[in-house]
Formats: C-alpha cells, sequence, structure tokens
C-alpha cells in the first residue's frame, strides 16, 4: 500500500513539473511575441518619418536683448584755477545754451597779475616802438656818407631787435594771464541740463575740488541719448551698420521708439564676451531720460555660411542640442549650435552638409542606427 502511495505521489510531482515547464515556454513564447509586435511597430514608425533637405542660405531674424539710455554728452564742471564762488546762475534743471555763463569766481591775486602782464607789455611796446623810430632815423640819416658810422648804425638795429624780443615776450606772458583771468567765468561747453548742482556761492573751489566726491556741477546733453546695449559674441558679426532698430521703455509702457546703430567697439568684453553697440536716439521732447532701462528688437542679417533646417528637426536635451540625419538609410545624431530663427526655420552649425535630410518632428525617442526606409 505504501509503495502504491510513492509511486502515485512521483507521478503527481512529474505532471506538475511538467505542466510548470509548459507555463513557462508559453509565457517565454508570448513575451517573444509582444517583443517582436513591439519591434515591428518601431520599425513601421520609423518607416513613417518625415524628412527634410538641409540648405545653406544666411537667415535674417532679429533678437531681444536689454539695454539702458545714457546722456548724449555728460561733463562734470571744474574751474581750471582756484577761487572763490562769487554767483552761481544755474540750479539742478536748469536749461543751458553753450558758452552760457554757468559760474563766476573771485581771485584778486589772478586779477593784479593780469593788471602786471597788461602794464609790462605796454612798456614793452613803448620801448620797441622808441627804437624802430630811431633805427629808421639813423638808416634814414645814415644814407649821406660820413653822417653814421656803420657801428652806429648796427648797434640802433641791435637795439630794435632786442626790444621786439622783449615786446614779444611780455605780450605772450599778458595774454597767458589774460586767459587765466577767463578762467574766472566758467561757462557751458554744450547745450544741455544741469543735473547736479553741489557748490554755493562764497566757497572755494579749485580744479581738483569734489563735494562729497561729487562735482561742482554735472552737465549733460538730454534731447539726444545713446542706447547702449551688450550683444554676444555670436550675434556681433551679424549687425548692419547704420540699421534702424526699435526699442521700448519699462517705464513708458505702450511706446515703441527707434533709433539707429551708430557705433560698435569692435572687441569683445573678456568677462561677458560681448561687443558695446551705441544707438543714436533723438528725444527732442525730453519724454525719455537717461538711466531709463530698455528691451531692444535687434535686427540681424544672418552667417551667410549657417545651414537651415526646420525648427521641429532640432532636439534639445538636458545635455546638448542635435538633429537627427538619415546617412544610408539609418539615423544618425549630429551635434549642433543655434543660430537665428525666423518663422519655422532656424540656423544650425555642426557637422551638417548641404543635402543632407533630417528628421522632421524629432524626438529623443529616435535613437542612433535605427534603419529607416
Amino acid at each position: 500500500m505504501k509503495i502504491q502511495e510513492n509511486i502515485n505521489s512521483k507521478k503527481m510531482k512529474s505532471i506538475n513539473y511538467i505542466i510548470n515547464i509548459t507555463l513557462v515556454t508559453i509565457g517565454i513564447a508570448a513575451c517573444n511575441s509582444v517583443a517582436s509586435t513591439e519591434k515591428k511597430r518601431k520599425k513601421d514608425a520609423v518607416n513613417n518619418y518625415k524628412l527634410a533637405t538641409v540648405v545653406q542660405r544666411p537667415l535674417g531674424g532679429s533678437i531681444r536683448l536689454p539695454g539702458s539710455l545714457a546722456a548724449y554728452q555728460k561733463v562734470s564742471i571744474y574751474p581750471r584755477i582756484n577761487g572763490f564762488v562769487q554767483r552761481i546762475m544755474v540750479d539742478r534743471g536748469s536749461k543751458v545754451r553753450k558758452g552760457e555763463v554757468l559760474l563766476v569766481l573771485e581771485a584778486p591775486e589772478v586779477t593784479q597779475q593780469y593788471y602786471a602782464a597788461q602794464s609790462k607789455f605796454i612798456q614793452a611796446a613803448a620801448m620797441f616802438a622808441s627804437s624802430k623810430d630811431n633805427f629808421e632815423r639813423t638808416l634814414a640819416t645814415s644814407e649821406t656818407p660820413g653822417t653814421i658810422s656803420p657801428h652806429d648804425l648796427a648797434l640802433s638795429k641791435a637795439k630794435m631787435l632786442a626790444d621786439s624780443a622783449l615786446m614779444n615776450s611780455e605780450q605772450a606772458n599778458f595774454k597767458a594771464q589774460e586767459v587765466n583771468l577767463s578762467y574766472l567765468t566758467v561757462t557751458a561747453p554744450f547745450d544741455g541740463v544741469i543735473t547736479e548742482r553741489n557748490i554755493h556761492p562764497g566757497a572755494l573751489v579749485g580744479p581738483d575740488t569734489k563735494v562729497d566726491d561729487k562735482p561742482m556741477l554735472l552737465l549733460e546733453q538730454e534731447d539726444k541719448l545713446r542706447l547702449v546695449l551688450q550683444v554676444p559674441e555670436m550675434y556681433s558679426a551679424q549687425l548692419a551698420d547704420k540699421s534702424t532698430i526699435s526699442f521700448e521703455v519699462n517705464a513708458i509702457r505702450g511706446q515703441t521708439f527707434q533709433g539707429v546703430i551708430s557705433r560698435q567697439a569692435g572687441t569683445l568684453n573678456d568677462k561677458y564676451r560681448s561687443e558695446a553697440v551705441e544707438i543714436d536716439v533723438q528725444n527732442a521732447n525730453r519724454l525719455l531720460k537717461a538711466g531709463m532701462y530698455t528691451e531692444v528688437l535687434l535686427p540681424l542679417k544672418g552667417s551667410a555660411q549657417a545651414l537651415l533646417v526646420p525648427s521641429n528637426a532640432v532636439v534639445t536635451s538636458t545635455e546638448k542640442k542635435y538633429v537627427i540625419v538619415v546617412r544610408d538609410h539609418y539615423t544618425k545624431w549630429v551635434d549642433v549650435e543655434e543660430g537665428n530663427h525666423h518663422d519655422d526655420s532656424t540656423e544650425v552649425f555642426g557637422q551638417l552638409h548641404v543635402n543632407d535630410q533630417v528628421v522632421l518632428s524629432a524626438t529623443d525617442e529616435i535613437k542612433e542606427g535605427v534603419r529607416v526606409q
């Protein structure tokens, strides 16, 4: 009886083993069938990819960059000589014209030196006039033989020349003192507005005078401004000279202003790798203020060496940007750098060639080495 039970137990184990093996086989077959179906589905998807041709031509476009407005001309006003402030004709906000008197200084020693130099010049001029007249008379008399010796004639001429040199020296000194005297009156070097006044009558001032590290007066030209912006290195070669740009001012919403590209630095900033560009802005109504921040729409002429692809052909991952090129019926990732964008086209730079075929609507799900029919 026990023998029969052992035989039955062994038979049951054998049956269970066969059943398990059968189930595993069926599972593997099912997985292979699913994998085969998935591969076939992916293969069908690859066959349906749309391709575009890479072309070469410059792509004009535009970029938005931040900028700031600055006065077209700006100067700190200092006197050329030391003196006491006698009168100030302007204050903060005063509009002045070129040559208009801003302040008058008082320096008695400068005035005395001027009058002393004037007196010496007048004296020297009188001596020269006398010696010149004497020489001319002596010369006229010497025409009669035996009346004037050659030695006396030479002495008369030498005296005239010496007095002439002395007069010229005194005249130069007088002119210098005259210039110094003119420095007591400080005038505006150009049309503009006084934006700072840090001095008052009675103060002793000079060429190096500062009040709390500020200049005596600050003059700025406001009817014309400079819009200064930093253009990144990759766009600096694409700017067109004298092109018109549009910009908006953060403080004045709803208005668009225009200017003309007037100057480029011609060199890149070592720290930011950008080029300084200046745009002249007419501001006759003085609506814009120096120091305002702007957003500039900068037109670009594009790069003649750029290759163009549809914008949706560029894949952007966390590590890089690339396009998927089809070569010999297989996909290949090619790293690129983007340039200008316009409508649905993008400039790219990389190991691409004209007439290459790239995948449209590319994603990072499309791997390298996939066969494309």
